[in-house]
């Protein structure tokens, strides 16, 4: 998980919980990398030559010098956060009081609760947990976890996982906060005990857009003609495949779109792959559509045609999805 920032207890008796909570990021793996050794040349005998699989990553009988492996590595670290991607982890409650321990305790009503703090607002976000589904009850029955209402009885060693999500859709310092509750009953006593954890982690960005509009020359033609250029550029650490880039237009406009999704007759349509640093350029045509009494879009107080926005979809080298959409787009009249 990303850097704890602090950790707080409202607890008036200052001794160790006896539920743990856990946090750890969903990321998806990668592809494990390998760097085979070349063969000697001219090529030994049989008995001297060394297996073909001895500077492999996974065993196997042939000498493959590509560089990826079929074996999937799990992320070491918590990694990047980018704008337009969703913000996955699991929080993880543990009961740890142990079988047989004296005093003998009963940890019941345990809960989770989570918030995200975002840089535009000063005002937490509540965040809704997951899984949701009737099924996961069940599964938690069999477990030896009892669902109540309020929250699920803990039998010791057992757990109570959750997964939270989190669309990103501005950089900067992001804080999530996960605060857990539980009553702790001993055959004296009983209590309600609740501590609060805070994560903090950095949100950049992963695609930068410079656009710029120019009108194009009419040929006596009533509605006027803009072009609309986009230069797309990948500033993340990951290789990324442009799955959309659509102009999405407000009334009074249309637009079409001149880049990769035009093809001729046998074509396949290829995908833009951005590696990082890389630059796609994109072009729209847009034209103003009069409506019935011929009049066009009106401009706002500034004297600007707005034509809309324009939307991304991208994905990364293991599937992993990401979606950006900008400010309005338009054109100064003169």
């Amino acid at each position: 998980m990303a850097h704890q920032r602090t950790s707080s207890t409202v607890d008036s008796v200052k001794e160790p919980h006896s539920v743990s909570l856990k946090v750890l990021r969903l990321s998806r793996p990668s592809l494990s990398v390998q760097h085979p050794l070349p063969l000697p040349t001219p090529s030994p005998s049989p008995t001297n030559s060394p297996a073909p699989s001895a500077s492999l990553a996974y065993p196997s009988t042939k000498n493959d010098a590509f560089i990826l492996s079929p074996l999937l590595t799990l992320p070491p670290a918590f990694g990047s956060a980018y704008v337009g991607e969703t913000f996955s982890c699991t929080l993880c409650a543990n009961n740890e009081v142990l079988l047989g321990s004296n005093p003998s305790k009963v940890i019941s009503n345990v809960r989770i609760e989570a918030e995200m703090k975002i840089p535009s607002s000063g005002i937490p976000l509540p965040l809704r947990l997951g899984p949701e589904n009737p099924s996961d009850a069940d599964e938690e029955k069999e477990e030896g976890k009892v669902v109540g209402k309020e929250g699920v009885d803990l039998e010791p060693g057992k757990s109570l996982q959750k997964v939270v999500n989190f669309d990103l859709k501005e950089e900067g310092s992001h804080v999530l906060a996960v605060t857990v509750t539980y009553s702790e009953t001993t055959p004296t006593s009983g209590r309600i005990r609740t501590f609060r954890k805070l994560y903090q982690f950095v949100c950049k960005g992963c695609m930068v857009v410079r656009t710029k509009t120019g009108l194009l020359p009419s040929s006596g033609e009533k509605s006027r003609k803009w072009a609309l250029e986009a230069q797309l550029e990948n500033t993340g650490e990951e290789t990324i495949s442009l799955d959309m880039v659509v102009l999405e237009t407000k009334d009074g406009f249309r637009s079409q779109g001149i880049n990769w999704e035009i093809l001729s007759e046998g074509e396949k349509m290829e995908k833009p792959v951005l590696m990082p640093g890389d630059v796609q350029q994109v072009c729209f045509l847009v034209e103003e559509v009069p409506d019935a009494e011929g009049k066009g879009p009106e401009p706002t107080a500034e004297g600007k045609l707005i034509f809309g926005i324009l939307s991304l979809a991208w994905r990364g080298t293991m599937g992993n999805r990401g979606f950006l959409s900008t400010g309005a787009l338009g054109a100064r009249l003169k």
